[in-house]
């Protein structure tokens, strides 16, 4: 509810990205850039990050800044599946293996599990 949300004085990132259920359909790697350059600044903080189910688009999202924590794909995938649970995607642990983007941030606000 945006009124809730502005009365509680929390701020809103929408960063919209389509499910990735096919091989045609693709996470735009700008968007998930720009998700996590908000999740980097601490000013941000603290923060949720969800999508319609909390799997799969979060999946990457999430899949992708344990990349930027330089966790191990192992790690990461068994972070994500864990989520996931049965609906798993191939496609979404292949985006997040190719995610290769560098992140901008400023070091200044950057997290201290950064």
């Amino acid at each position: 509810n945006i009124e809730w949300i502005k009365k509680n004085n929390i701020k809103l990132f929408h960063f919209g990205i389509d499910g990735n259920k096919e091989p045609f359909v693709d996470i735009p790697n700008e968007v998930i850039r720009d998700a996590l350059i908000v999740l980097l600044d601490t000013r941000n903080h603290p923060i949720l990050i969800h999508c319609n189910k909390g799997k799969h688009r979060t999946g990457c999202v999430v899949g992708c800044l344990r990349k930027v924590q330089q966790w191990s794909l192992t790690s990461i995938f068994d972070e994500y599946r864990r989520f996931a649970g049965s609906k798993a995607r191939i496609l979404d642990q292949q985006f997040i293996e190719l995610f290769n983007l560098a992140i901008p941030y400023n070091q200044q606000h950057q997290p201290s599990w950064l």
